[in-house]
């Protein structure tokens, strides 16, 4: 009998946007634009919350987590985009493809279970706000681990599955990266199984903390309304307000590409948003509608210029001895 586990294509070729040739530089400027200002935009509000006193609570304490993971999950897809429309070299190995699909997969489970953890701090904010501190600070690093644990072992199952299918015809992908539908549709053997084990592992990592988030917000919204006063109400909404904005955006278009495991042409234009568009949007969002990381930002910056502008003069006027 054949062994169905036996691969014979070595490598895949990724077809990216090659309809748009003559599009490829501009595109390419755009995606290195977008990659570098993500890359700075979430590593200065990193350093700001692990280095300001004032951005010293649980709800920062997450968002700088999802900051930097927010770096990882764009470096496992751009870099390989970028160099497929600079250079043309749109050939990866067989071992680097399932391994980028598996990182890239695990980052964006993570960031799914992340958002979940940051709704659950908003929420015991405003319903148990005198309980708040004391449940989060045991709990707070426990729950920032728990994303990752999720996400290691949920990317790992249908990862496994798609790659233990046989690939012995085509060998070319229409997407930017390895992703688990453009490969399953490759498979030469029946990738049934590994479709439902797909979708069925999306339902739980994707679809669940979505109705979980939701399933929040409403008892959220139930207990604002509760508040009598206006200014409350305002108060309680804006704490909550960039995560509402943020989790919309990444469960949205992460919903429409991951949930249909058979996939379709318009999938990598999705993926285009929901890995590189939307960690571009995140730390704008978590700075211009949030006072208080203004406030740190503009602080340091203050601090700075002062030992910038002190450090210059004693090097332009020394004091003699």
């Amino acid at each position: 009998m054949e062994d169905i586990n036996t691969t014979i294509v070595a490598e895949f070729i990724l077809l990216a946007f090659e309809d748009f040739l003559q599009f490829q530089i501009l595109l390419f400027a755009a995606c290195l634009i977008i990659y570098v200002t993500c890359i700075v935009g979430n590593m200065i509000i990193f350093l700001l919350i692990n280095f300001d006193a004032n951005l010293n609570s649980p709800m920062y304490y997450f968002i700088s987590r999802f900051a930097i993971l927010e770096i990882i999950f764009v470096t496992i897809i751009v870099p390989k985009l970028l160099d497929i429309l600079i250079a043309g070299r749109n050939r990866v190995s067989f071992g680097a493809c399932f391994l980028q699909l598996y990182c890239a997969d695990t980052t964006g489970i993570i960031e799914c279970y992340l958002l979940t953890v940051m709704v659950f701090d908003r929420h015991l904010a405003i319903t148990s706000p005198l309980q708040y501190l004391v449940i989060m600070t045991q709990w707070c690093k426990k729950l920032a681990v728990l994303p990752w644990v999720v996400g290691l072992v949920g990317a790992f199952i249908p990862t496994i599955f798609t790659a233990s299918l046989k690939f012995c015809g085509p060998n070319m992908i229409d997407n930017f990266f390895c992703d688990l539908a453009p490969l399953q549709n490759l498979a030469c053997s029946d990738p049934y199984i590994s479709n439902l084990v797909t979708s069925i592992t999306a339902t739980l990592v994707v679809l669940l903390p979505f109705i979980i988030i939701m399933g929040f917000y409403m008892h959220i919204i139930i207990s604002v309304l509760k508040i009598k006063s206006v200014e409350g109400k305002h108060k309680a909404f804006s704490t909550c307000s960039s995560h509402l904005i943020v989790a919309s955006l990444f469960f949205s278009t992460g919903i429409i590409v991951y949930v249909r495991p058979n996939g379709s042409d318009h999938d990598k234009y999705f993926a285009l948003i929901y890995k590189v568009f939307i960690p571009l949007l995140n730390p704008f969002i978590y700075t211009l509608r949030n006072k208080d990381v203004k406030i740190a930002f503009f602080r340091t910056f203050k601090v700075i210029k002062e030992k910038y502008t002190i450090t210059l003069q004693s090097n332009l006027f020394p004091t003699g001895h």
